[in-house]
């Protein structure tokens, strides 16, 4: 079980169309080999993005794409997102997601609204959370403390292509996509012809 990445964003509402501004992120690709590492961080942002953006205010969202799943949880425009392999708990998942969140509310308060870009300054609390996390077990003891998660509804969505919106297409995203270099949105694409894609995701 590995917790991959997570990410804190800035939503905008949902009519406004322009994308979530990353106020925070925390990636472990050691997993990963090293010349994929800039690439696999690359993708964890483009995607992030995309899931946060069409997550609504007040719902979480899951989206399982191979052997990872991408959770997400909108309280009120300030979205946390996680990158999990398919075996970490759903539950221990949105727990960790909502800790988080009332983490970095506690930390930062209402100063998040007026943050206009991402930014690029670490937030140790999120690096300790990704480490402290790993083990489901952590998580599950905050399952104790926050039984709304029961009474809320999780949205899963079995490819991030049913995520997008209707006429939207994935690979016209990547191009789009200034979160990815030139080289990634290659690689991606040889990686679709060669019947690999996305691994990373």
């Amino acid at each position: 079980m590995k917790i991959t990445a997570l990410l804190v964003l800035k939503c905008h509402p949902i009519p406004d169309g322009s994308d979530p501004v990353i106020l925070a992120n925390a990636t472990d690709v050691n997993h990963f080999g090293y010349f994929q590492r800039v690439t696999v961080k690359q993708f964890i942002v483009f995607v992030g993005r995309t899931v946060a953006k069409r997550t609504p205010p007040n719902q979480r969202h899951t989206v399982q794409h191979e052997e990872y799943k991408v959770h997400s949880y909108n309280r009120n425009g300030l979205c946390v997102v996680g990158f999990m392999d398919d075996h970490y708990p759903v539950r221990s998942a949105f727990s960790v997601l909502n800790q988080v969140i009332d983490e970095y509310q506690k930390k930062h308060g209402e100063s998040w609204k007026t943050i206009q870009a991402d930014t690029t300054s670490q937030w140790p609390y999120l690096n300790d959370a990704l480490t402290k996390f790993q083990d489901p077990a952590e998580a599950d003891k905050l399952l104790k403390i926050q039984r709304e998660l029961d009474e809320t509804k999780i949205i899963l969505h079995k490819t991030i292509d049913s995520v997008l919106e209707r006429g939207e297409k994935l690979d016209s995203l990547v191009e789009k996509s200034s979160d990815l270099s030139a080289a990634s949105q290659m690689f991606y694409k040889q990686a679709k012809k060669s019947n690999q894609c996305c691994t990373i995701l």
